[in-house]
């Protein structure tokens, strides 16, 4: 069915009909999960031959992109004018790295993993692959250390096109001492990890500390009621820009900006991954734009 009439369908239905078929949406997806992590891991044994040292040493020292990049409402915006087949080819030409967000929703297979590794063609183009709910948010890091060497074939698929696996709990995962070490014990150390927590109980030197310890990346938000700083655990920092005030919603303006950037020029981070998570009315790609200008010119430590 076209993606016009589908929209068109869709507003015809009631809140109470969009939340059901969500609802329903949802469940499948995390019925298939387990299906598609079963064939992954299939897929990771017999790749097992396949060994990476280590994540890919990649060439730029500041990677700056938006939190996905296929959104509907940035039709008459940022892709005013351009076909929908073409709206990659569009991001691609202002950006050199994204965060895909429907791999939490469905564990991707491998050939969607191949497909993507084809997308950008001859550009070079970075992913940061959002790591399956499945992990983090219906088995909450209990007995998933196999599941997640199983995720992380997606980055011997990708191979320089790799950037991080971003691990996302939910707000109501609190700090305790059992779910860091749970966290520290299972992330696999060849992979670049980046864990971001919704509640603030985990903004704690005994958790720095131990990502410290076990070069894990402490991601820092900008978001409702969550610490507004940045954190470095390791030799890299990674920032999520949501909206202070309100999720997904919020137009940073030049100082909000600017004071990200003082304090990404004061890390001493040798690589920096910025992402902006604020679709609605496609505020992300304007502000990825204006900070990337403003440490267009940041040289960082080699």
């Amino acid at each position: 069915m076209p993606r016009a009439r589908t929209t068109e369908k869709w507003k015809e239905l009631t809140p109470e009909e969009r939340r059901e078929r969500r609802q329903l949406r949802r469940a499948k997806q995390r019925d298939d999960n387990i299906g598609r992590a079963a064939k992954m891991h299939a897929a990771r044994l017999r790749m097992e031959a396949v060994s990476q040292k280590g994540p890919p040493d990649l060439r730029p020292s500041v990677y700056i992109g938006c939190s996905g990049w296929r959104y509907w409402k940035w039709r008459d915006s940022f892709y005013a004018g351009v076909p929908q087949e073409d709206w990659l080819e569009h991001y691609l030409k202002r950006f050199d790295t994204v965060e895909i967000n429907a791999s939490f929703y469905s564990w991707p297979t491998v050939a969607n993993v191949q497909a993507w590794r084809r997308q950008p063609g001859k550009k070079r183009f970075v992913y940061t692959v959002k790591v399956c709910e499945h992990i983090t948010h219906v088995k909450r890091f209990k007995g998933t250390k196999t599941l997640i060497r199983d995720f992380g074939l997606i980055a011997d698929i990708l191979g320089e096109q790799m950037g991080c696996f971003l691990f996302q709990l939910p707000p109501s995962y609190r700090y305790t001492k059992t779910r860091l070490n749970a966290i520290v014990s299972q992330l696999d150390p060849a992979r670049r990890n980046v864990v971001e927590f919704r509640h603030t109980s985990w903004w704690n030197e005994e958790a720095y500390g131990a990502f410290r310890k076990a070069g894990i990346i402490f991601c820092s938000c900008s978001g409702p009621r969550l610490p507004d700083e940045l954190i470095r655990t390791a030799d890299e920092v990674y920032v999520r820009l949501h909206g202070p005030k309100r999720w997904y919603r919020h137009d940073y303006s030049k100082s909000e900006l600017a004071t990200w950037a003082d304090r990404i020029k004061a890390s001493g981070a040798k690589k920096v991954w910025i992402y902006f998570n604020n679709d609605n009315d496609a505020y992300a790609p304007q502000n990825a734009t204006a900070l990337r200008r403003m440490l267009g010119r940041v040289s960082f430590p080699v």
